[in-house]
C-alpha cells in the first residue's frame, strides 16, 4: 500500500482546480482503491438530460488514478483506459468505485465502475479498465 489515507486522497482531489469546479468527493480511499462522488447538475449534463459522456470520463480518469495511487504512491498519472457506456446516467447522484487489477512494476491496471444512484437503487452505467504509470518517466524528464 502507498501510505496514503483518505484524508491525503480527498487533500489532492481538493488540490485539483476541475474537481473543485464539479464538486466531485472522496468517499473512500485503501489499499483497494477509492470511491468518487458526485451531484449530477443541470449543467453537466447533455441535450436529453443525461450526464455528458465527458463527465463520466472525468470520473473513470479520476477513479482509476487514484485506485492505482493506492499501490503505486501520490505521484501517477493515467497511461491509458477504455470505457464501455452500459445506461445513461441522470443522477442525482453519480458515484465512482475504482478497484486494483494487478500491479506490475511502475504500472497498475485498474477497474472502474461508474454507477447512477438514485432512491438508494445503484445503476450501473459505465464500466472501463485503465492503466495507471508512476510519474517521472524517461519521457517526462526529457
Amino acid at each position: 500500500m502507498s501510505g496514503l489515507t483518505l484524508v491525503d486522497a480527498a487533500n489532492v482531489l481538493a488540490a485539483q482546480p476541475f474537481s473543485r469546479l464539479l464538486g466531485t468527493r472522496m468517499v473512500r480511499f485503501d489499499d483497494s482503491g477509492a470511491s468518487l462522488e458526485l451531484d449530477l447538475r443541470d449543467d453537466l449534463r447533455q441535450q436529453f438530460g443525461f450526464a455528458h459522456g465527458g463527465v463520466i470520463a472525468y470520473l473513470v480518469d479520476n477513479v482509476l488514478t487514484f485506485a492505482g495511487g493506492a499501490v503505486l504512491g501520490p505521484k501517477v498519472l493515467t497511461a491509458g483506459y477504455t470505457i464501455d457506456l452500459l445506461a445513461p446516467a441522470s443522477g442525482p447522484l453519480l458515484l465512482a468505485e475504482g478497484s486494483v487489477v494487478g500491479r506490475s512494476g511502475r504500472r497498475a491496471v485498474c477497474r472502474a465502475e461508474i454507477f447512477n444512484v438514485a432512491d438508494g437503487e445503484k445503476l450501473l452505467c459505465a464500466t472501463a479498465q485503465g492503466s495507471i504509470a508512476l510519474a517521472g518517466s524517461k519521457a517526462e524528464r526529457s
